[in-house]
């Protein structure tokens, strides 16, 4: 089987995007699965065979990311057109979503597409100048006319799955999150981590990791923190992770006089000192509106850190039946007691840890990369929506 995979993001860029692109293809690849992705090109990345970096452009609100050239784009797909592919799988509802949705057309080949990002709740953030009223029939509209136009849907969790149902969209879908390789996500030196940035080895810490973005929701952990120092006084909250946030959260932090509880760490390289912050966490904290699955969220379950989350959209599949997590409703009060609580409890950080992997395991990533090949094999027998028509 080869399939193609066309996306608007990609790593360096780290999201859960280029995270879940990245396990699914390494998984396939042990299924004897090749894939060739088609990706923004960012700055010096390594030369991949099976990857086709396409030349970009910097966004101006968000640098982080990149908007493919569009011309350039056609012409790769085009040339790539020549070799054969049993299907395309679309990551990313921009430029790769058109051009895809074009090539297959071309080929007479199904695509599917991942429905990654809940951009009802994500979107506002970005164009703050236009109403919330206008925004949200805007992206329910988009994310209706983009569904329609593929042979099937990957929708990464059930929450996900309904609010497509409510968009009108009637596109077969299959709800399968993204799995976590556990062997990627063993070790890691919390210990360690304290003595590079100094920090006692003692005092109690909380972790967030993520994008740093308007939609992480990470203001109320920061206000939270507030509440949570009030009755510990040495916390600290460090925040692992870069992007258009990061400003605001600085000068929210220093408004509520929070400059000696919050430390910014930036991103951090994922095999070493990513691990090594996590396990330096006695809690890691969460509350994002707009998960379509929360992969921290699992990543931290994996290496045996306690997680205080609530348990919206994609976080509440994965939280569900999670024993090493205590999932609390987003209130600033009931969330910093549940941090303290925690934080105070040696004995209750150590049911939760010891919990974690098996919760992680159920969303391994071999097993959901069995899942997805099947989802393949059924699309390609059932064929194109443009063979058919």
């Amino acid at each position: 089987m080869r399939i193609l995979y066309v996306s608007d993001v990609f790593y360096p860029r780290v999201n859960g995007v280029s995270t879940s692109i990245a396990t699914f293809r390494a998984s396939l690849l042990d299924r004897n699965v090749e894939t060739i992705l088609v990706a923004p090109e960012y700055a010096a990345e390594g030369a991949d065979p099976t990857i086709v970096r396409i030349p970009s452009r910097v966004i101006p609100f968000d640098p982080e990311d990149r908007v493919m050239k569009f011309r350039v784009l056609k012409h790769q797909l085009d040339a790539l057109a020549k070799q054969p592919f049993d299907l395309i799988h679309i990551h990313t509802p921009f430029a790769a979503h058109y051009a895809g949705v074009d090539l297959a057309k071309k080929l007479k080949i199904p695509v599917v597409e991942t429905y990654h990002t809940f951009f009802e709740e994500y979107i506002h953030h970005y164009v703050p100048f236009l109403p919330r009223a206008l925004t949200a029939p805007l992206a329910r509209s988009l994310s209706r006319s983009q569904c329609q136009a593929v042979d099937a849907l990957v929708i990464p969790s059930p929450q996900m799955q309904a609010a497509l149902s409510d968009y009108g969209v009637t596109t077969p879908g299959i709800v399968l999150p993204t799995g976590i390789d556990l062997n990627r996500f063993k070790g890691g030196d919390g210990k360690r981590f304290r003595a590079r940035y100094g920090i006692d080895p003692n005092r109690p810490v909380l972790v967030h990791i993520s994008r740093v973005a308007h939609e992480k929701n990470i203001d109320f952990i920061v206000r939270m923190l507030a509440h949570v120092r009030a009755r510990i006084p040495e916390v600290l909250l460090i925040i692992a992770g870069e992007g258009p946030a990061v400003t605001h959260l600085k000068q929210l932090v220093q408004k509520l006089d929070l400059v000696n509880n919050v430390m910014f760490v930036g991103y951090l390289e994922r095999s070493t000192e990513l691990l090594d912050c996590y396990r330096a966490g006695d809690a890691f904290v969460f509350a994002s509106r707009t998960e379509t699955q929360g992969l921290v969220l699992l990543e931290a379950l994996a290496l045996e850190v306690p997680v205080v989350s609530t348990a919206v959209m994609g976080t509440a599949d994965v939280l569900k039946e999670a024993r090493g997590a205590v999932v609390v409703d987003e209130d600033q009060t009931r969330f910093a007691d549940a941090c303290v609580r925690v934080l105070n409890d040696a004995s209750l950080r150590q049911t939760l840890a010891a919990h974690g992997p098996s919760d992680a395991r159920a969303f391994s990533a071999d097993v959901m990369a069995d899942r997805l090949l099947e989802f393949y094999r059924d699309c390609i027998q059932r064929g194109s929506r443009f063979l058919r028509h």
